[in-house]
């Protein structure tokens, strides 16, 4: 199908918005985290609970389409929201109060080949060599970001804590990638990304209500005006502009406009949050994205 130009921008706009809002998610914790001593649990709690109500008039239209739930749909849905979603989110907001927000971007970012390689273990796919190089090239870049956090910072004990519980972020976010594949083709990506949000939600809302008292929530407005930003910006609006990227511009051109990702991380990380950026942390970018354009790349 030929794209009409006004498609093919209206369709790169929503590619760059939607890297945007994700990107964003790591400096409007980190944000959150300097206003008030506030913990991972109380703050994952807000977002997700903030995120509830847009997540509920999304569900409303999409849960009449498609076939029923079976008692499958049911076990998938909530082994899949409670690890991809309220888990991998839980070890990233613990991360962050760790490393910085680039850092934490670019181990995340490692995602995709952790998901192919979960998926030639598990799932029985066909292994490609470039993994490999991509892998490569990945981790060698995150080496020179985390020499970067380092040098800032002068605890590497700190550094490696926060690199790897967004290490373990990303391989369950992995996880839920590679084990939603027969999930979504049986009920639609956008239905069934909606049902595990909200079995996300819970499962944050059921952590926080059995280990925090309701006093918890007794926390400066600028916690809120955060954790609100990130709800709409970082978590249900991306949703909305991927997906409208994907049906104008094709999944290969949204996921290569993605890319941007861990460029704008970092820069808003410089501007807003005052980390410093260095010649390490620029060249483990480039090979960080440099290893996905090998995994992505036909």
């Amino acid at each position: 199908m030929t794209l009409s130009a006004p498609s093919r921008a209206a369709g790169i706009t929503f590619a760059v918005l939607a890297a945007f809002g994700f990107s964003f998610k790591a400096i409007f914790v980190k944000l959150a985290y300097q206003s008030a001593p506030v913990d991972a649990v109380t703050l994952l709690a807000l977002r997700m609970s903030m995120s509830l109500p847009f997540i509920l008039l999304m569900a409303i239209p999409i849960l009449r389409q498609g076939p029923a739930l079976t008692r499958k749909d049911y076990g998938w849905l909530f082994l899949l929201g409670v690890v991809g979603y309220y888990g991998s989110s839980m070890l990233d907001f613990m991360g962050l109060q760790y490393i910085s927000a680039g850092l934490e971007r670019l181990i995340l970012f490692t995602y995709p080949m952790l998901t192919i390689l979960l998926g030639v273990a598990f799932l029985g796919k066909k292994f490609e060599r470039k993994v490999l190089l991509a892998m490569a090239l990945a981790y060698a870049g995150i080496i020179f970001a985390f020499m970067h956090d380092v040098s800032v910072s002068s605890e590497i004990g700190t550094v490696i804590t926060g690199g790897l519980l967004v290490f373990g972020c990303a391989v369950l976010y992995a996880g839920y990638s590679a084990g939603s594949e027969a999930a979504i083709a049986r009920l639609g990506a956008m239905k069934f990304s909606v049902l595990a949000l909200l079995v996300s939600t819970l499962a944050t809302l059921v952590h926080f209500l059995f280990t925090h008292r309701l006093t918890a929530l007794n926390l400066p407005l600028p916690v809120y005006g955060w954790c609100l930003a990130m709800a709409l910006f970082s978590t249900v609006l991306p949703i909305f502009w991927q997906s409208a990227a994907v049906f104008r511009i094709g999944a290969a051109r949204a996921v290569m406009i993605g890319l941007l990702g861990p460029v704008l991380t970092i820069f808003f990380s410089w501007w807003l949050l005052k980390e410093p950026i260095s010649l390490e942390q620029m060249m483990g970018t480039v090979l960080v994205i440099g290893g996905l354009l090998v995994v992505i790349r036909r």
